[in-house]
């Protein structure tokens, strides 16, 4: 038994960066689950490389992981990594910038060939210079140790290296005390039908974690161990913000008593909502991959018409395609769950960079004045109830919405503290049954909304279109005093949420009124409250609100926007939301903007907030 005197720390930040090839996502996932298990809280964030395929070596095929992992509540993945695993010379060249002073690097030696070298852009060899200067290294040929970890498995050279991402996973997890039977227990059950690969990646997991025990940490560099997070009673489970929206939808139709049907075309970073979808069949859900994204769109306002929920998903481009067809929905008062999950443009842009550069896109790229509801996830677990309020809306009122994610929501993950389902309020959708007085635009006197008939209900026949309608009877009109009721009719469908449906906004921190509201919507949400709040802890009179609800905005956001001397708004676009504020508040809002298809670091934020309050 490991003995060892631990150093306790209060958080860690680890980047695990190497190939696109060499397993980083896997092996930050699986630490990330270690971490779990052992009741730490969480929050981590994939970088992938945009390319299929990048050539083996270089910087632009570098894939990494980045896992923060703490004994207290944490919101973000860490502004600076405390450690980078770096397992080729272009992870180096490329992650290095970002690590903390006197951090620690974990390099595989094997990797630092001549032809490696080259093709990373290194004039000399970095493990040799003054590169590494200021750091904690540890330098360890991992290549070399694999195979002869792996040895006497039938394994080639090529197939035996791939299991280097586990050795270098045993070793971390030696080094900040993790139990290595849950990736044990999940490589045999990966592997099931072909045995000898789960134990020779079972074999390289061990011999990675031994050499930790049996080696002597260069000077700097101790073991540590960071002790459990206070979560709450509950059960939980890691989860990223796809799997939560997607069992969120999956759960809102089934409260809602009708089935599911998502039309769907792949499209980075929204494609993996299609994977999970997919394989919840035995709960109402029904996926259709479609031909292009013009197909999805109209095959989910198919399925609305004939009685069931459509959903489609997709990213920016997609959503411009889908545009003419949400307004087909729009005009035809059918509903519809529109999920961008957005990532860096404009056209194809940064496919695997997160952006928040989509939000005018969703509010009013349509042609016609054309508003749809429009909400806004914070964080991954929070995608799940953002999922099933989609559902109740859109269902309750009779209209598209938009459900904004983007690539760091999607695919970043915290601990989840599963919900009892029976604890969720049900919503069950009413469809018209009685032909008594019936007409397909007759309206609820609250809502606005149509009646719902399903196609075939006797007496109910009746046609519905993307041509202007009659208000009170529902036949083509183009009278031109009702198209401007009807215009009107459709902005004050959506308006009226914020009366029936959407509550008042409340401050996540700070007073009603003072100097400084920072206000933010969607994924920034974490750093924006760690930043709010260690400024706070400081004595500085700054507030923070968090929008969830953008179309229509909650009826009180104006009296608290005018109730403070400064709002500062951060966004990863060049100033989306500010510019909406300004001109329908009128306040003198400042922008903190972002476009690196990176999220927000804490500090950056904490920046601004101390240069406005200077």
């Amino acid at each position: 038994m490991n003995t060892i005197q631990r150093t306790e720390l209060d958080s860690v930040t680890i980047r695990f960066a190497g190939d696109s090839g060499d397993g980083m996502q896997l092996t930050g996932s699986q630490f990330s689950q270690a971490s779990a298990m052992m009741g730490n809280d969480l929050a981590t964030f994939p970088d992938y490389p945009a390319e299929i395929r990048a050539p083996a070596g270089t910087t632009y095929g570098v894939s990494a992981f980045q896992v923060h992992f703490a004994d207290h509540d944490i919101m973000t993945p860490g502004d600076q990594p405390d450690v980078l695993v770096a397992m080729n010379p272009a992870a180096l060249k490329t992650q290095l910038p970002d690590l903390r002073d006197r951090g620690i690097v974990i390099i595989n030696t094997g990797a630092f060939t001549a032809n490696n070298l080259r093709k990373a852009g290194y004039e000399e060899n970095p493990l040799e210079d003054d590169t590494l200067e200021g750091y904690h290294t540890i330098q360890i040929d991992i290549s070399r140790l694999t195979l002869l970890a792996v040895d006497g498995y039938g394994l080639s050279n090529k197939e035996g290296l791939r299991s280097k991402n586990m050795w270098t996973l045993g070793m971390v997890m030696w080094l900040y005390g993790r139990d290595r039977t849950p990736t044990i227990d999940w490589l045999r059950k990966k592997f099931a039908k072909i045995p000898h690969v789960a134990e020779s990646n079972i074999a390289a997991l061990n011999a990675g974690h031994i050499y930790g025990e049996n080696m002597e940490l260069p000077h700097g560099i101790k073991a540590y161990q960071i002790g459990k997070a206070e979560l709450g009673t509950g059960v939980y489970r890691n989860v990223s913000g796809a799997e939560a929206l997607a069992w969120g939808l999956a759960v809102g139709a089934k409260k809602a008593h009708i089935p599911l049907m998502l039309g769907s075309y792949p499209i980075t970073p929204a494609s993996s909502l299609l994977h999970i979808l997919s394989n919840l069949k035995e709960y109402g859900v029904t996926t259709f991959q479609a031909e292009d994204e013009i197909a999805a769109v109209c095959s989910a306002i198919g399925a609305s018409f004939g009685g069931a929920l459509g959903l489609t998903t997709s990213s920016g481009p997609g959503i411009a395609l889908k545009q003419e067809a949400i307004g087909l929905a729009l005009s035809t008062e059918l509903p519809l769950i529109i999920v961008n999950v957005q990532r860096g443009g404009p056209s194809t842009g940064l496919p695997t960079k997160t952006e928040q550069s989509d939000l005018l896109q969703v509010m009013g790229g349509r042609n016609g004045d054309a508003p749809c509801v429009v909400i806004a996830a914070r964080s991954p677990s929070h995608c799940f109830e953002v999922g099933i309020e989609a559902v109740h809306l859109a269902t309750k009122y009779m209209m598209p919405v938009f459900v904004l994610s983007d690539g760091y929501l999607a695919n970043g993950s915290e601990p989840w503290r599963i919900p009892d389902v029976n604890d969720i309020e049900e919503f069950p959708v009413e469809f018209e049954t009685n032909p008594e007085g019936f007409h397909p635009f007759r309206r609820n006197e609250e809502t606005l909304a149509r009646p719902w008939a399903k196609p075939g209900t006797p007496g109910l026949e009746h046609r519905i279109g993307g041509l202007e309608k009659d208000y009170g009877s529902g036949n083509v009109s183009y009278d031109p005093s009702n198209h401007e009721e009807m215009t009107r009719v459709r902005v004050e469908r959506v308006q009226r949420l914020a009366q029936t449906a959407i509550a008042p906004m409340c401050l996540e921190q700070g007073e009603e009124t003072g100097k400084l509201l920072v206000l933010g919507w969607g994924s920034t949400y974490g750093s924006i409250y760690q930043a709010v709040a260690h400024a706070r802890s400081q004595g500085l009179a700054v507030s923070q609100a968090h929008l969830r609800h953008l179309s229509p905005f909650p009826r009180n956001l104006g009296e608290i926007l005018k109730g403070f001397d400064h709002v500062l708004i951060p966004e990863m676009n060049t100033g989306q939301l500010l510019q909406i504020l300004r001109g329908k508040y009128l306040v003198d809002a400042q922008g903190l903007n972002k476009v690196t298809g990176q999220p927000f670091k804490v500090a950056e934020i904490r920046e601004a907030i101390d240069s406005i309050l200077a």
